[in-house]
Parts: structure tokens; sequence; C-alpha cells
């Protein structure tokens, strides 16, 4: 069965980095990987130097690698054209214009995006998907889409038979996938939430509360990584040795509130861009917590 690996977290803990190496490390050990960024402001070209597009690309220096970049905006115009295509030249352009921009509001575009993003769930074409996520809060409000969705589709059926994005009848498909999609977000078997943060106090309490929101949606006991940990043989400098102290006392409230061990990365010398330096931070990656 296809497995899927979130990473998630507040912007700049290096979601993407990680993400990254775990999908390469993967691919280098014979999986079929997709990784996927729902971030806008993903810097997933950057590390692989390389263009990222909507569609999966592949990574040429990876054998087994495609990646993608979700962009909303980008699917709400394809949604756009593929509903009001069969009606042009039938329907007066007053009135296509008038239907354009009824489906051009945050509605349409959050659907078109999420749907993307189940798309990429539904795919048989690998073996796991790695989804680099938007921040805390975005990515929150998108694990809640598919059972929020389901329940709009089931009221509007109910009621007058329209949803936001045009008449329910063409979307119970679509429900029938959220709800599908809700049941293996839920399930640990197929999927791993790695919340990745840093040896930080207002990091550690940012993600113990994400962790919590985590099990209102039903997603139990996240991986949970360190990023950034200033290594024992660099501390030698006063400075140095100050911020490791609170790094460590940071690190050791985490473990005690969250109830388990957390995997630690250090902080490196050098900024990971390039598949070389994706693979020497792969050496930190956990394969128990992110391949199993």
């Amino acid at each position: 069965m296809m497995r899927y690996l979130f990473f998630s977290g507040k912007g700049g803990v290096g979601k993407t980095s990680l993400a990254s190496a775990t999908a390469v490390i993967l691919a280098d050990a014979g999986q079929r990987v997709l990784l996927v960024t729902t971030d806008p402001a993903s810097n997933l070209s950057d590390v692989f130097e390389q263009e990222i597009g909507p569609q999966p690309k592949e990574v040429p220096m990876v054998p087994g690698l495609k990646a993608q970049e979700i962009d909303a905006e980008t699917a709400a115009r394809a949604y756009r054209d593929r509903a009001l295509s069969p009606l042009r030249g039938i329907l007066p352009d007053e009135m296509l214009r008038t239907l354009e921009e009824q489906m051009s509001g945050p509605c349409t575009v959050e659907i078109a995006g999420f749907d993307e993003f189940v798309r990429c769930m539904f795919t048989k074409e690998y073996d796991v998907v790695v989804f680099d996520t938007a921040p805390t809060g975005h990515t929150l409000r998108l694990l809640a889409l598919p059972s929020a969705w389901s329940v709009h589709i089931t009221e509007s059926a109910q009621g007058l038979g329209q949803t936001c994005i045009g008449p329910v009848d063409q979307l119970q498909t679509s429900k029938e996938q959220y709800d599908e999609a809700m049941s293996r977000l839920q399930d640990p078997k197929v999927t791993a939430f790695i919340l990745v943060t840093q040896p930080e106090r207002a990091a550690v309490d940012e993600t113990l509360r994400t962790a919590r929101e985590l099990e209102e949606l039903g997603i139990r006991e996240p991986g949970i990584v360190v990023n950034g940990v200033i290594p024992e043989v660099a501390a030698t400098h006063p400075f140095f040795a100050s911020r490791r102290a609170m790094q460590r006392n940071a690190i050791a409230n985490l473990v005690k509130t969250f109830g388990h061990s957390v995997t630690e990365v250090p902080l490196l010398a050098d900024e990971v861009k390039g598949i070389a330096s994706v693979r020497e931070l792969g050496k930190w990656v956990d394969t128990d917590v992110y391949a199993t």
C-alpha cells in the first residue's frame, strides 16, 4: 500500500530540507517517490537547483524521484477552464463572465488546490508520497478539509444541490475520495506526520500545540524532529555554550511534555542546496521514523 509522509512546522525550521533529504533517501533505496510541496513560498526549486512546477517532474540525479509544487491559483484556473469550456459558444459572453467571476473566489481556489493534494494521495505511480507542507496553520486547515468538504457536499445535497464550485451531483465522486483521504490520513500504518521544530522555547510550544490540534483531527503521536541543534564540539565559545545550554533545556522540556523521544539534527555549516548537500543532510535522517 502507498505510504505518506507529512513534514509540518512553522516557517523557516527546515521542513523543505528534511522532506527533500527523506525523499532522496527513499528513492536511493529503490522506492518510487513523489515529493510534493503545498507551500506557495516553498524553495524546493532552490534545494534541487532545477525548476519544479505544478506537474510532477523528474529529478535527474535521483532516479525514482519526482517533485511537484501545488499551485492553488493555477489549479483554480484549470478548474474554471474545464468547467466553462463546454459552455463557450452556447451561453452569452456576459453570462460566461458572470460565471467566471463566481468561480474566482477563495472557495474555488481552496478546493482546487485541495483537489490537487487529494489527487497526489490517490496516484498509483508511487510507493511513497512525501509532503512538504505550508506553515502550521495552513497545514491544519488543509488536513481538516477532507472532513469539512464531505460534510459540505452532504448538506448541499440535502438543500439546494449547489456548492460554491458547482452542482453537488458533480462532486459525489469527490466526496468518496475525501472520506477515503481522511481515513488514510488517520491511519498510522500508511501515514506518518513529522513535526519539525527548532530547539527554542517558542518553537517547542508551537510544536506541542500542533500535536494537540492534530490529535483533534484523529492524527496521533507524530514524530518530532528538532533541527538546528548546536553540536557539543562547537560549543567551546561561551556564546555557543550558552546557546547550547538553552537548546538542551528546550529539548528536555519537549521530550518531557511530549512523552516520546525526538530526533535531533545538528546545525549545519552550509545551506542545504544541491543534491550533494541534500544527501549529506540525509545522513541525519532517522529511517526508523521516516521510512517504516
